[in-house]
């Protein structure tokens, strides 16, 4: 049974991981220092400082622009599935970029002992490979007219905020041994993403969407975690009659607030906000 309860996921969490495993292919540059390793050792072997020097410094250069290079890879991935964000804070992928270059160049000058101009010819192509396979960092900021007075920074922490607390109830789901609440669980994550969604979509539902997702969603948290953390050890048939109905009005209204944000109707959602904000308080939720 424990097998069963384990294997239920929610997908999108998987998807994502996945997505960003295979993204990162920047784990490529990590097998080029290692062809620094026979020269270094010759090196050592014939007690030659100055080349010793040059390949083990070029060893730790590629090993730098990798990392460098792996999380700007992350950072992009991240930029990318997001419709309103900034662009990534250090352009680590350029950077990396510029490293393996310098590294290039020194090695084909210094270590290999081309000419100058032949090693700058060396240095480019590296320059020039990088940017084929991994290209430059994103620059530019994504944000969407209408942000009703929010800033970019403003409409992003939220978004990245909720689905935090999101991922939390998702992890106190995977705490609790009850399929039918694990199911109903996920329809109220899958709910709240769609409204994160329509929030990305149309900037200008964000005063009510955060007071919304302050209410409410945090108190589908608090509630969540609650239960995950007490169910094992209380009187589990009262226990669980009182988290169903909870569960009940969780879900009625979810989907009324996802159905008032898409029309557009601010009073009847702050009406039934504040009529939500009373039941939870009076359920000892928040």
């Amino acid at each position: 049974m424990a097998d069963l309860y384990s294997y239920r996921r929610n997908p999108k969490r998987f998807v994502k991981q996945a997505k960003t495993w295979f993204s990162s292919n920047g784990l490529l540059l990590y097998a080029i220092p290692f062809l620094a390793i026979p020269a270094t050792i010759k090196a050592f072997a014939t007690g030659n400082l100055p080349a010793i020097l040059i390949n083990a410094g070029a060893y730790a250069a590629y090993m730098l622009a990798a990392r460098l290079l792996r999380r700007g890879l992350l950072a992009e991935i991240s930029y990318r599935e997001k419709r309103v964000t900034r662009a990534p804070k250090w352009p680590l992928k350029t950077v990396a970029a510029i490293i393996v270059t310098l590294t290039t160049f020194a090695l084909a000058w210094l270590g290999a002992h081309n000419s100058f101009f032949v090693s700058i010819a060396f240095g480019g192509g590296a320059f020039l490979g990088m940017y084929l396979s991994y290209g430059f960092d994103p620059r530019a900021e994504k944000t969407i007219a209408g942000g009703h007075g929010y800033t970019t920074d403003e409409i992003s922490n939220t978004i990245a905020a909720a689905e935090n607390v999101i991922l939390s109830i998702e992890n106190a789901n995977n705490k609790i041994r009850n399929l039918e609440f694990n199911t109903r669980i996920d329809h109220i994550c899958d709910t709240a993403r769609q409204i994160l969604d329509e929030l990305e979509s149309n900037p200008g539902a964000i005063r009510r969407t955060r007071k919304f997702l302050l209410v409410y969603l945090e108190g589908a948290n608090k509630v969540t975690t609650g239960y995950a953390n007490t169910h094992l050890q209380a009187d589990i048939v009262e226990l669980e009659q009182n988290f169903r109905n909870v569960l009940d009005n969780i879900e009625t209204v979810f989907k009324e607030q996802k159905e008032k944000l898409l029309e557009d109707d601010l009073f009847d959602l702050d009406v039934q906000i504040e009529v939500l904000a009373k039941q939870l308080k009076h359920e000892g939720i928040v």
